[in-house]
């Protein structure tokens, strides 16, 4: 089997980046003939086709990727399977993608998102993201360079440290956890909040709307956003230096952070819902708040970038769900039994390691991406 793997190549630090470069790794550690190439060169990716001729062409998106994953592929007579992710609605592309013998999702709740949107399910496969488990690891909390990332954050040695990662922090949740802390209060031992979020200018008006409300809540002094550049080299000693990966996303159609911190032995806070059902374990690997409210649309604006022309109107049957909110007493008192129990932090984190290294390695899932070829497309 040879195959070529489209994505943000060579890779940035984002998730989709990651998702691609992992399994092409994969594959190669599986004996795989693989190569990858970024999804948006056409003359690159065509260069490809003429000297390698792929068996198969898998690449990392969302629907709005369908040109760049299927239609360049298709033209030159090459069999495209597109590993997708959702954003909530899938708008368009609903012909070409059900003409597609095998499409690949992050999670269960991909798979649903784009079944209630006009996607056959027949022939939707879930493929989770792979996790380096080599790099992901537990490290001791008296690692110099673990020890060195609690003092570049002015941690002290005796506050706990809640971490999310994001491109910006609300959407991981990050005030419905701030309005829980507020509330615990005094039955929490000493912590700082660290919010690690992305440069952009989206990020920027969030990042002065949350901490707006962290002021308000009167945690202010104990909350950090950290809005920097860093590579992937630097996340494993970040999610070791912290104690719990809060994460209770509004919007999560796998939760790649989560299942890092997984991997580097940590408790987690996520919400019962969307991509964290396949990748967390309640009441084991973590602790899951229930949904508090859902946030539902009965219209949406589209563009070019979703393959229609500028601001394209379009109203739905139905409403969908384009966010989630966790129960905020829920993570509450998911941060109070975490932060004062020592034992079951410490539980929950090996149970976290062994789940991952068990189901989210990144070879046991290019394992799976291989065996779901061989049996979907009987090509081997």
């Amino acid at each position: 089997m040879k195959v070529l793997v489209l994505y943000d190549y060579p890779p940035a630090p984002g998730g989709l980046a990651t998702q691609g470069d992992l399994l092409y790794k994969g594959l190669l550690a599986n004996g795989v003939e693989a190569h990858a190439v970024h999804l948006e060169s056409a003359l690159e990716k065509q260069w490809y086709y003429n000297w390698f001729k792929p068996d198969v062409i898998v690449g990392t998106g969302y629907w709005g990727h369908t040109p760049q994953l299927v239609l360049h592929p298709q033209k030159h007579s090459i069999t495209a399977v597109p590993w997708l992710v959702a954003d909530g609605y899938i708008a368009n592309y609903q012909n070409v993608l059900n003409q597609l013998p095998l499409i690949l999702v992050t999670s269960h709740w991909v798979k649903e998102m784009y079944v209630r949107d006009g996607i056959s399910g027949d022939n939707i496969e879930v493929l989770p993201v792979g996790c380096n488990t080599d790099t992901f690891r537990p490290y001791p909390k008296n690692d110099p360079k673990v020890l060195a990332v609690r003092k570049a954050l002015a941690i002290a040695p005796e506050e706990q440290l809640l971490l999310t990662i994001g491109g910006d922090a609300a959407s991981k949740g990050a005030r419905e956890v701030m309005e829980a802390l507020a509330i615990a209060g005094k039955d929490l031992p000493p912590w700082k909040y660290v919010c690690k979020v992305w440069p952009q200018p989206r990020t920027a008006l969030q990042n002065e709307l949350d901490q707006k409300l962290a002021k308000e809540l009167g945690i202010s002094d104990n909350v950090i956003y950290q809005t920097s550049i860093i590579s992937r080299d630097f996340v494993p000693y970040l999610l070791n230096a912290c104690d719990i990966y809060t994460a209770p996303s509004r919007l999560e159609g796998f939760g790649m952070p989560q299942v890092e911190a997984g991997a580097c032995g940590k408790p987690v806070i996520g919400i019962k819902a969307m991509g964290m059902l396949d990748t967390l374990k309640d009441n084991q690997t973590a602790l899951l708040a229930g949904v508090g409210q859902k946030i539902v649309v009965n219209e949406v604006t589209l563009g070019i970038e979703s393959g229609y022309e500028e601001n394209r109107r379009i109203v739905f049957d139905e409403p969908r769900t384009v966010d989630y909110r966790a129960d905020v007493t829920d993570i509450k008192n998911a941060l109070v039994n975490l932060m004062n129990n020592t034992n079951l932090r410490e539980e929950m984190g090996t149970a976290g390691r062994k789940h991952v290294v068990e189901n989210f390695d990144y070879r046991t899932v290019a394992a799976k991406f291989i065996k779901i070829i061989n049996e979907r497309l009987q090509i081997y």
